[in-house]
Order: structure tokens, then sequence, then C-alpha cells
């Protein structure tokens, strides 16, 4: 793919009654510029977060957009991710002026959503055991609002890193909570429900803590 594409979820709200986005965001590889397709499984793994937003948000004017990556890997220096929601980001703005977004990303996505905090149109971040490195950035997170949710027997990603990188943001005044989910692995498969709840709420309290 030349560029990344994005997937409204549903029969949602449009034009100039949509009062704000949620981006949901895959996971993906370390390295790989091969093109992520709609049955790739990480793909897939995000469709009911996207399903249980859209079911309970709709009706207050919540669109909900599923990215596609343009390749499968976060590729070194290039975080081709990160450019990929930065560019839906921008399309978000352009369709929607002033409409806040909140990611929900996981594993590489969770990475790439807090990565691309920093955009103006972001008000939060729901990351989903997250690829998190020591040296990923925070200041981005400035005056957004973050959870970090991770399963304690995740092989693939770290929740040891997930909250030692909310414990530094937390020390930076980044409004970030860290909830981990008791023999919870990567693929979120134990426990469905919550994880799903978890980000629905979420992104209903971010919005609901905006207008107050």
């Amino acid at each position: 793919m030349s560029r990344a594409v994005i997937e409204v979820e549903g029969n949602g709200p449009e034009g100039d009654d949509v009062t704000a986005i949620a981006m949901v965001l895959h996971g993906g590889a370390a390295h790989g510029h091969a093109p992520v397709h709609k049955a790739r499984l990480a793909y897939l793994r995000m469709r009911p977060f996207a399903t249980e937003v859209h079911r309970g948000l709709r009706q207050e004017g919540v669109a909900v957009w599923r990215l596609r990556y343009r390749y499968r890997g976060w590729n070194g220096a290039d975080r081709d991710p990160v450019h990929d929601v930065e560019w839906a980001l921008a399309e978000a703005a352009g369709r929607h002026p002033n409409t806040p977004v909140v990611l929900i990303g996981h594993s590489m996505g969770g990475r790439a959503a807090l990565w691309a905090a920093g955009s103006p149109n972001v008000i939060g971040v729901c990351a989903l055991a997250p690829w998190i490195e020591p040296a990923d950035p925070l200041g981005q997170l400035s005056d957004r609002r973050v959870l970090i949710v991770h399963g304690d027997a995740d092989r693939m990603t770290s929740p040891i890193e997930s909250r030692r990188y909310a414990a530094r943001a937390a020390q930076l005044g980044v409004d970030i909570q860290f909830i981990g989910v008791r023999g919870a692995g990567h693929t979120m498969l134990s426990q469905p429900s919550l994880w799903h709840r978890l980000a629905a709420d979420f992104v209903r309290d971010t919005l609901t803590l905006r207008a107050a």
C-alpha cells in the first residue's frame, strides 16, 4: 500500500454530527515492509474494541476509525506506524476540524499511539499491552490522559516496562494510570470483555472530563 487505510466502523455519525473520534490501532512487528491485509490477525484482534466503542458511544457522536498501516513493521528509526497515525490524525483534523481524538492501540499500536500523542487533536491514549522501550519519549504526553493496560503473563511485550513508563510519566505530571491484568498474556484472550470494557470506558471518561 502506498499509504495507510482508514476504515470507519459501522453506521456511525457523519459530518457535523461527529463529536469525537476513537482511532483503533493494531499491532505489528519490529521489522517488516509487507503490507497489512484485512485478514491479518493483528488487525482482526482490534475489531471487538472498535465494535465495543461504536456500540456504546455512537449515539453520542463518537466515530470509530480503524487504521491499517502501510507496513507490518516499526522499522527502527523510520517508525513507520507513527507516521501512519500522524497521517490519519491529519485526515481527522481535515475532515472534522477541532474534533478530539482518543487513540486505542495494542502492542506496536500502543507504542505508536504513545509516540503520536503530541498531535494537537489527541486528548487521550489507551495503550493495551504496549511495546515500550526504556528510551521512549514522554514529553508528548503532556496535557493528555493516558491509560496503560498490561497482562502480567505477557511474554511478547513487557508489563514491567509499561509500569516503569507510567511511573516516569506520572513523575512529570502526566495524567496516567497503569492497570495490570492478572494471568493475561499478550493476545488479550484472557478476560476479553474486561479489556474491551476498559478501553470503551476510557474513551467515554476522557471525553466526559474534557466536556466538564
